[in-house]
């Protein structure tokens, strides 16, 4: 393990000076920087917040630190799931939180052009009125788009446009000793020896510091409509799945989701669902040019849907019936913490045609456990996330069926030719799961690639590899 120095007052002089007004320490710093979405994970309060407000701050802060053997965690918005961006060797925490501008929309090349604490639910009103949109859809709206890239973060429309990784054009990253790289740009190909450009999405900060992100936008469709299909019991709406998929309806999002979790939907947001008659729902978005064009789609999953099993399938083609069905998806996460003391959380990706499988033996885990598991996912791309609840479980018992919980999950996963993480990274709390899922080659390699990068070990210590 490395061994790093703690920042002492001459430090953070250095600091402030650099970035006066920007630099807290101690009792200055608040209790919102030593956690992320997941306080599961615990509470690890750094030395010293800065808040940087350009590229050249960024760079003299890792040249200092690099020179010092000073940690430094990259954050953005903290809404993290995996604690990737606390500071669990201390140091600095630097944020990108005053980062916040749109540098650039260019309709022509299609591409817009960002500094990396630009929030993922502001970005849109720069693009109103240019015909385009990005994408990329991750259900946490207050996260970055920085964290998103340094994270691969996914969502619910990447069935048919993709992940973050497909819309990132181009970055510039700070390296550890303060070097400014510029990767990519507004380029759509390149075959230009290795991709520096994709070793960086995804890799939580612990290779470089993204300063500025060019991203590709595509046409915005005119139209959206939902499908929400309710099945008697969760297997019948999750054996639907692939025969969606395989429709040729080139579907934008498939989603599934258990009664239960729409139960805690409803309780968190005081609305009302807009149905009740099921334990299961399947839920299909189709984008399109107009109505019309959607029609044959429509017709075809709404056929397709009675014929397997589906009780009803209910158009949602007004705004207010598309909010009440998607503000509830968009809940899912606040309302199961909120209706539980703690929980833990699984982000595996399978196959897609083995969901049913995978949800299976979800189900027989917690039965075997006693503990209460919660679902919901992208069906449509083979991501599930799973929330194992304690509830009124003791400490030390909750521990060990979390701990027994969690092995079997991802165990599952593994056997089944998944991955430990679909959208949410590693973090420190899935290290562990990562190794055993990729074995002791790819993280050798996954080692040697951030000792090339970061030789002295500053970069957000402690997430992924070490």
């Amino acid at each position: 393990m490395k061994t790093f120095n703690r920042v002492t007052e001459a430090d953070l002089s250095f600091f402030r000076g650099l970035m006066p007004g920007r630099v807290f320490s101690g009792e200055e710093i608040s209790n919102d920087y030593d956690h992320d979405e997941m306080t599961e994970y615990g509470h690890f309060l750094p030395e010293a917040v800065l808040q940087a407000a350009s590229a050249e701050e960024i760079c003299a802060v890792l040249k200092y630190c690099n020179e010092h053997l000073i940690p430094v965690t990259p954050r953005g918005a903290g809404t993290g799931l995996c604690g990737g961006c606390v500071a669990i060797h201390g140091g600095v925490v630097l944020s990108t939180e005053k980062m916040k501008k749109v540098l650039e929309v260019d309709t022509r090349n299609m591409t817009a052009t960002v500094e990396p604490g630009v929030l993922l639910m502001e970005f849109p009103k720069a693009l109103e009125g240019t015909g385009l949109f990005y994408p990329p859809d991750p259900g946490e709206k207050t996260a970055t788009m920085g964290g998103n890239a340094m994270t691969n973060a996914g969502g619910m429309r990447a069935v048919r446009f993709g992940v973050t990784r497909d819309y990132v054009l181009g970055m510039d990253v700070a390296l550890a000793d303060g070097t400014l790289i510029h990767l990519g740009g507004k380029t759509v190909k390149t075959s230009s020896g290795y991709s520096l450009i994709d070793l960086m999405i995804g890799s939580e900060g612990t290779l470089g510091f993204l300063t500025r992100l060019t991203v590709k936008l595509v046409p915005e469709p005119k139209v959206n409509l939902s499908l929400l299909m309710p099945f008697d019991d969760l297997d019948a709406c999750i054996q639907a799945v692939p025969q969606v998929l395989a429709s040729g309806c080139e579907p934008t999002a498939v989603e599934f989701m258990e009664r239960e979790v729409i139960s805690c939907a409803e309780t968190y947001l005081g609305k009302q669902f807009p149905d009740t008659s099921a334990n299961a729902y399947l839920l299909v978005r189709l984008d399109g040019p107009s109505a019309e064009a959607l029609q044959p789609a429509m017709d075809e999953l709404t056929n397709l849907a009675l014929s397997i099993g589906a009780k009803d399938v209910l158009l949602a083609d007004t705004d207010e019936r598309k909010e009440s069905i998607w503000n509830a998806r968009g809940a899912f996460l606040e309302a199961i913490k909120g209706s539980t003391t703690t929980m833990d959380e699984c982000d595996v990706v399978v196959p897609r045609d083995l969901i049913p499988a995978f949800v299976h033996r979800m189900v027989e885990i917690g039965k075997e456990a006693e503990v209460r598991i919660r679902s919901f996912g992208h069906a449509g791309d083979g991501n599930l996330h799973i929330y194992v609840c304690r509830d009124d479980l003791p400490e030390d018992a909750w521990k060990q069926k979390v701990a027994w919980v969690m092995e079997q999950l991802y165990s599952a996963a593994r056997e089944m030719g998944g991955e430990v993480s679909g959208e949410h990274g590693i973090g420190h709390a899935k290290k562990a799961f990562l190794k055993e899922s990729v074995g002791e080659t790819q993280m050798r390699l996954m080692a040697g690639i951030k000792a090339a990068f970061d030789p002295n070990g500053i970069l957000n210590p402690g997430k992924i590899v070490e």
